[in-house]
């Protein structure tokens, strides 16, 4: 059989609020995020594990608040840019660590008591070994929101809601058999799914769990 020609095309990264998936294991995150004007200090720090939501959480902050994205290693080059009142996104502040512990210090300082500043991180400050006592003190009393892992019937969700996005209905048998055998995290389930697209309409076979078995083998690692 001749395969269909299946074009790798880039795949939109869909951070809005709508593209957001809830349940139990983000649900006070979100609802944190959404009534960020009520931040004790103007100040959260969402915690969670890689694939949780953080970064996808923040990009939904950003959009309703007009926040400026940071990382780690622009802060430095843009510290003289944030005014006062800003409000202020670093993605992955754990970071900071050696690099620019100095220069979060400041900018925690300048947005107090105007600004608002939201950090994500997978582990707690005091797992960042920081070097500057004074910021590690400033962390630590942040409020915090934690998001944990996707459960298995937010993944199911996901997976479903993308392959409906595709014009693909789901066998029975396809998310039971993905579930325990795929990465769990959001962007793991869309590169999933976008692959399972792929395999089908390369093979113009339709996605089955023989089908999503081949595709988790020439994906799993060597």
């Amino acid at each position: 059989m001749t395969a269909q020609l299946a074009f790798d095309l880039p795949a939109r990264e869909a951070w809005s609020r709508a593209d957001f998936f809830t349940s139990p294991a983000n649900a006070a995150a979100l609802q944190a995020v959404e009534q960020w004007r009520g931040w004790p200090g103007g100040r959260m720090l969402l915690l969670g594990p890689s694939g949780a939501g953080k970064t996808h959480l923040a990009h939904v902050w950003a959009s309703e608040a007009g926040a400026i994205w940071l990382s780690p290693e622009t802060l430095g080059e843009r510290l003289a840019e944030i005014a006062s009142d800003a409000r202020v996104i670093i993605d992955g502040a754990q970071r900071v660590a050696g690099r620019a512990e100095t220069e979060l210090f400041y900018l925690y300082n300048r947005l107090i008591p105007n600004g608002f500043l939201m950090l994500t991180a997978p582990v707690a400050p005091r797992d960042w070994r920081l070097g500057l006592p004074d910021l590690l003190s400033r962390l630590q009393a942040m409020p915090v929101s934690r998001l944990e892992a996707p459960d298995d019937d937010l993944l199911a969700a996901v997976l479903v809601k993308l392959l409906a996005d595709r014009q693909i209905t789901a066998p029975a048998n396809l998310i039971p058999y993905l579930l325990p055998r795929m990465e769990r995290s959001i962007a793991a389930a869309r590169a999933l799914v976008a692959a399972l697209d792929a395999r089908s309409l390369a093979t113009r076979r339709p996605i089955t769990r023989q089908l999503a078995a081949e595709v988790l083998d020439l994906r799993a690692p060597e």
